[in-house]
């Protein structure tokens, strides 16, 4: 079994403007060196929009929003980079929609690696996290969730989904301390 750490969101732009991003830095920082002895691929997913506003869905308010943002989100902002020691030996792929896989090489990249397992964390767990796990899911690796490794604005919306919506797809739910 081989296994990937997929962290998402977890960028300057966010964890400096929304206070719940930053509680996971420490658990994932942490984390990190011991994922990486174990052999875990650590694969950093951050997110950004072209400054043209090319890569836009046509009406989507949310999607606006990020983009009227300016450099929180704007590709090759300050605002975009990673918020946690990347390696040389981690994977950055740079996302334009909630799931780590929507429109990215990142499938492609664990496939040539042999993994058959993801470990997600990142925010926010009602939109990247469970995004990405759903996807994962549905192309047939076995997922985790790390519980302190992930966050959401609404503290009830993240139990919700670690507690309920997690499990109930057959998704293992630990913390980071827990997982091996």
């Amino acid at each position: 079994m081989t296994t990937a750490l997929i962290i998402g969101d977890l960028q300057r732009g966010i964890t400096g403007n929304y206070p719940f991003a930053e509680q996971v830095l420490p658990p994932l920082t942490a984390l990190l060196p011991r994922a990486r002895k174990s052999g875990a691929l650590v694969v950093f997913v951050h997110f950004a929009l072209r400054g043209n506003g090319a890569d836009l869905p046509p009406g989507n308010a949310l999607f606006k929003t990020f983009h009227e943002s300016g450099d929180t989100f704007h590709e090759g902002a300050a605002g975009t980079e990673i918020d946690l020691p990347v390696a040389d030996e981690d994977v950055v792929v740079l996302k334009r929609r909630a799931s780590a896989f929507a429109g990215t090489d990142l499938d492609l990249v664990l496939r040539a690696q042999g993994v058959d397992t993801v470990v997600i964390a990142g925010v926010a767990t009602s939109a990247m996290v469970a995004a990405t796990a759903y996807d994962a899911a549905d192309r047939g690796y076995h997922v985790t969730v790390l519980r302190d490794g992930c966050a959401d604005g609404d503290p009830e919306i993240h139990d919700f989904f670690v507690d309920r919506v997690f499990p109930g797809r057959g998704f293992t739910v630990v913390s980071c301390a827990d997982w091996s």
